[in-house]
This record gives C-alpha cells, structure tokens and sequence, in this order.
C-alpha cells in the first residue's frame, strides 16, 4: 500500500458538532469567507467558534451570523469585531439555489466546518438543513445505541 501524505496546511479550525444532532443535513456546500488579517492569524492559533451561528441569503449575498472569532492579541489598534456578519463567497448559481431552499422549502443553512484548505484558505462547510423535532432526535439516538450494541454482539460473539 502506497503511504498517503498528510496535507500540512489542511487544519480543521472550528466544528459544529450540534448540527448533525439538531438538524437533518440533506446537502452541503462549500464557500469561501471574507476575513480580515487579524481574524485570520487568530484561527491559526485556534481561536474560532461557529456552534451557535448560521447562514443567511439577503440583499443577493450569503452572510454567515453569530460566529466567534477571538481577538488577536497582536493586533492593537488594526483588530476585529469578535462577532461580526462575515460575508460568505458562493457563485451566483449556487446562491439562487440555497435562496430557494430557504425562502421557498423552508430550509436552514447551518455551518458544519470551519478549516483552512489544502492551499491554507479559511473555507466553511455550510449544510442545507430542516430542524427536527424531538421524537426524530429520540430515533436516532435509538438507531445508534442499536447499532454500537450489534458492534459489541458481533464482538464477543453472543
């Protein structure tokens, strides 16, 4: 087998773990991000948050809302807004088309992964998703207890 090479500049800065739990994700897009300097180098040491956000179409462009990206100490007086719209980068197509599943089908667009590319760009992951009630969120919860308990049978062979 041929060793496969870890990208160095692949890095993984903030995840949305909830998501999968509160939301049923039917499709994701990637899109990059307008960052200032300060809130780029401030990922670099890890300081980004994107759990309690979300993304909007409105006036024709895609904003993402409510994400955190912690202050650089560095930069004093050239710093950033912590929680500030950040404006998301998708192509007039796939705009339309995210537009349409939220305005129309009643869709929410929730970012799943913040990270920095192969080329070492900040892009996001953002899932088109309906929100579930309750007794769906039990399901799942239910379907995997059942299938880490067929691991363990199948395991110990009982």
């Amino acid at each position: 087998m041929a060793k496969v090479k870890e990208n160095p500049n692949y890095k993984v800065i903030a995840e949305n773990r909830r998501a999968r739990y509160d939301y049923a994700i039917e499709n994701d897009i990637e899109c990059g991000i307008i960052l200032e300097g300060s809130e780029v180098k401030s990922l670099r040491q890890n300081g980004g948050n994107i759990a309690e956000s979300y993304a909007i179409v409105e006036d024709g462009e895609l904003w993402l809302v409510n994400s955190y990206i912690a202050p650089y100490l560095q930069a004093k007086t050239f710093g950033h807004e912590e929680k500030r719209r950040r404006k998301l980068l998708v192509s007039r197509k796939e705009l339309a088309r995210l537009w349409n599943e939220t305005q129309r089908k009643g869709m929410t667009l929730v970012p799943l992964v913040m990270y920095f590319n192969h080329r070492g760009l900040v892009k996001m992951k953002i899932g088109i998703a309906k929100g579930k009630k309750n007794h769906d969120k039990r399901a799942t919860e239910a379907k995997r207890d059942w299938s880490r308990q067929k691991q363990r049978l199948l395991r110990h062979g009982e």
